[in-house]
């Protein structure tokens, strides 16, 4: 049974812990910070062999034209125009200003300088390091692909002015809904030329669920979602035979008929501490259609547990999500700054010895 850590942005671990996961190894390295929103850090190769990690990540570079500016304090800008600070004492960069929040038109939207999905600096590298993963290393290789038309929607109007447009004015949230998902599409396709031969799995992410149901009703996801979902996804399809990893957070049991219906093959990450997220339920209502990747809880038992709740814990998910296949064993999203790195290891240990094929029960 394969196990995944760091080859995404959703399936990697924070700086913190991963400091800490260093040092409980005894493995001297520099600890990169990566992704600066999420606070992610750059998993040397040493720790992925001694956790026995399947996969390896390819990642979109920074745009060499509008690369991230620093602000005053602990801030930034980054290429959409969207602030964000740490605030002090806090963990990760929260959004703070959204440059099409408030009262907008069309010409706002007409004249707003909108990021170059082709801007060089996102590709510089990835066919390189695609190839080489390929060619000299028996590892998966997935393939994070451009950030999500709709959460950049979010980010740019601001979440309170965005639910608000659901029912106000969702022509207007479309529209910018569709200036974001341009972006993706271009930056997907120029992406996928350079890397889809190589690639195993090429991963997209926007959270359409919350703790308790879907962020937006159905019938809202299915009128001002899906059909942009599915343009995106078929366009991915079209150029390369990689599956296709969608990454939602939250309680989507209502809406995983949906993402199949659309090109999804593999749902992540399965967040078992949301409403109706029953791994035994999901693996007997959607296995045969739909494979599985993280499942191990995140909120409770990795900050939390024991070394030996965290064994149980993935014995469980193995249980419930391996049989026949369709599983790969990862946290729900990032491991986050307050797990113990015994935790980690003791994840990574029982995954080997637990969920080799054929699997105990």
């Amino acid at each position: 049974m394969p196990v995944d850590l760091g080859s995404t942005g959703n399936t990697g671990i924070t700086a913190g812990a991963y400091g800490r996961l260093l040092k409980h190894l005894g493995i001297e390295a520099e600890v990169t910070v990566w992704d600066r929103m999420q606070q992610l850090a750059v998993p040397d190769e040493r720790v992925l062999q001694a956790l026995h990690i399947d996969t390896r990540g390819v990642w979109l570079g920074t745009p060499d034209n509008r690369p991230n500016r620093d602000l005053e304090g602990d801030s930034y800008v980054d290429e959409w125009g969207v602030v964000r600070a740490r605030p002090e004492g806090g963990l990760y960069y929260d959004v703070v200003k959204s440059p099409l929040s408030g009262e907008i038109t069309e010409s706002d939207l007409r004249a707003f300088d909108w990021p170059d999905g082709a801007d060089p600096g996102r590709f510089r590298g990835i066919a390189e390091r695609a190839r080489m993963l390929r060619n000299e290393t028996p590892y998966a290789v997935v393939f994070h692909a451009a950030a999500g038309f709709l959460t950049r929607s979010q980010y740019l109007r601001g979440f309170e002015d965005w639910f608000t447009d659901l029912v106000a004015d969702p022509d207007l949230l479309g529209q910018i809904m569709d200036h974001t998902l341009e972006v993706q599409l271009e930056t997907t396709a120029i992406g996928l030329r350079e890397v889809g031969q190589y690639i195993d799995v090429m991963m997209f992410g926007d959270d359409i669920g919350v703790q308790y149901g879907p962020m937006v009703s159905p019938e809202m996801y299915r009128r001002l979602l899906k059909p942009r979902q599915k343009k995106l996804f078929e366009l991915a399809h079209s150029l390369t035979s990689a599956k296709l990893l969608y990454h939602t957070c939250g309680s989507v049991v209502e809406l995983i008929d949906d993402l199949i219906e659309i090109g999804v093959d593999v749902l992540n990450p399965v967040q078992v501490s949301a409403a109706g997220m029953d791994t035994a339920v999901l693996k007997a209502r959607f296995g045969d259609r739909l494979s599985f990747w993280g499942a191990i809880d995140t909120q409770t038992v990795m900050p939390r547990g024991t070394p030996e709740d965290v064994r149980a814990e993935a014995r469980r998910r193995i249980s419930d999500l391996a049989p026949g296949g369709g599983y790969v064993l990862d946290t729900v999203h990032n491991i986050q700054a307050d797990v113990p790195a015994e935790n980690i290891v003791a994840l990574y240990d029982e995954a080997v010895t637990f969920g080799r094929y054929p699997l105990k029960r």
